[in-house]
């Protein structure tokens, strides 16, 4: 790994009648992204104390794969699920290792 590698985290709340609903469309987006270029690291976290909290740990060769990532049709179709299936928006962040 090096240091121009983009690490992201993105957080995902979901709506607290909506869990099961929401992990297994989390789950779906694990295989597909695996498999894109540019894919070093996909991971699916879940809160041990808070089962609505779910975090993906990522990591990306650039921010080119990224944004394809982004655009891809598995990404869109949970984006079109969002607002039945969060409580409140994704909150993604993009990092760069510098140490």
């Amino acid at each position: 790994m090096t240091s121009k590698t983009i690490r992201v985290v993105a957080r995902l709340i979901a709506k607290s009648d909506r869990i099961g609903e929401t992990l297994e469309a989390l789950k779906a987006l694990v295989v597909p992204t695996r498999a894109e270029d540019g894919c070093i690291l996909y991971e699916l976290t879940q809160n041990n104390a808070d089962p609505t909290d779910f975090t993906f740990v990522e990591e990306w060769t650039s921010d080119a794969d990224l944004e394809t990532h982004l655009r891809s049709e598995h990404i869109r179709y949970l984006q079109s699920r969002e607002d039945d299936l969060l409580a409140e928006p994704p909150d993604i962040r993009r990092y760069t290792l510098v140490a």
